[in-house]
């Protein structure tokens, strides 16, 4: 081997055991196994979420829905997706501080959020939209429910 090449292979496994343990020790430190299982508690991890929590833990729906149930959408890979996108969303806003206070939830969540109330409501909520003029017309139920899931 050369010179020069034993110096890049050195560093180059300098660079990846450090990416590698800095990786391993956030992931443990912020219990990144939890986040890959449906337990609510997961949420609460960062204390950023302890009011949507204990919200939830006071809801109606908790009995019967757990955040990924309304958080996530239906399928392996777009739930695990969104949990990915989300988690680094969330780690990157609480890492530096830029997080709104109070927390509000992305049009793209809402739009999982919303499709989620749909689908577990399917019967109510088509005969609700079957007297809308038009699909723009369409009611939220985020909007007039929004107590359902987190109470506020």
């Amino acid at each position: 081997m050369r010179r020069g090449t034993s110096f890049w292979v050195l560093t180059t496994a300098v660079v990846l055991g450090l990416t590698a343990g800095i990786g391993f020790y956030t992931f443990a430190y912020a219990r990144g196994a939890s986040y890959l299982t449906d337990d609510p508690g997961a949420c609460a991890n960062c204390h950023v979420m302890e009011e949507q929590f204990a919200g939830w833990t006071k809801s109606s729906h908790r009995s019967v829905a757990v955040c990924n149930d309304c958080h996530t959408p239906p399928g392996l890979v777009p739930k695990y997706a969104t949990k990915a996108l989300n988690g680094w969303n969330h780690s990157f806003a609480f890492t530096t501080g830029r997080f709104p206070d109070p927390i509000r939830i992305t049009p793209r969540n809402r739009r999982v959020t919303e499709a989620a109330c749909r689908k577990c409501h399917a019967s109510i909520v088509e005969t609700i939209d079957g007297h809308a003029e038009s699909a723009d017309l369409q009611l939220s139920c985020i909007r007039c429910h929004r107590n359902v899931g987190h109470l506020h």
